[in-house]
């Protein structure tokens, strides 16, 4: 066939807890190629990492006790990929945004031209990270108890360096009825489009913050 299918599913206690559904192709020249444009924006280089961002922000003494506590404990976590926001967010309002996010990213440490599957399994860690809270930045305002993907999807289009600086692009077309889509593209810094993602995830509203709205 040309584009063979194979599908995976963990079970436990007698019960799918998850399912995985990879197709596969050669790769094949065609005159029928089209991509978006990579947006615009500051190289990697002149952005802060998420540490030193938090690290800014916690040498703030005006810094509300709450937002000092949480980002305490972001520091604290070792995630073995490097982050650098082109728009960091306001730490001292909770004022509506669009749900749209954009990073440079890369895994942290040298992985080298090895094997482009690993390079694909790191990228699939990459695209999990942050990426469907973005279908929560216009709703700030309310407080999440409880945030899940149910289903997560990636397209692998060009070859492409999990170690090198890639930009992710996230946005969330849609939020309604509990859950939430979101969908996303990683370009190399040479404006090739590697990967495109989609995600969509279940969020619960704290029950004492709906009830004080009725």
């Amino acid at each position: 066939p040309a584009a063979p299918v194979r599908s995976v599913k963990a079970v436990q206690y007698g019960q799918p807890i998850f399912i995985c559904q990879a197709s596969f192709q050669k790769s094949q020249a065609s005159p029928l190629q089209h991509q978006f444009s990579m947006p615009s924006v500051p190289p990697p280089e002149q952005l802060l990492t998420q540490e030193q961002l938090i690290e800014k922000y916690l040498r703030d003494p005006n810094l509300v006790e709450k937002y000092r506590t949480s980002l305490t404990k972001i520091l604290a976590q070792e995630v073995p990929i490097e982050i650098k926001p082109v728009n960091p967010p306001d730490m001292y309002h909770c004022d509506p945004r669009d749900p749209k996010q954009l990073f440079w990213v890369r895994a942290r440490g040298y992985i080298g031209p090895s094997d482009m599957k690993l390079h694909c399994c790191v990228a699939a860690y990459i695209s999990d990270y942050a990426f469907l809270g973005t279908a929560l930045l216009p709703h700030l305002k309310y407080p999440i108890h409880f945030m899940v993907s149910l289903d997560h999807s990636m397209w692998f289009h060009a070859l492409f360096r999990a170690d090198d600086w890639m930009l992710y692009e996230c946005e969330s077309p849609w939020a309604g009825g509990c859950r939430g889509l979101v969908h996303g593209r990683l370009w190399r810094r040479d404006g090739v489009l590697a990967v495109s993602c989609a995600q969509e995830g279940v969020f619960r509203v704290k029950e004492n913050h709906l009830n004080s709205k009725l």
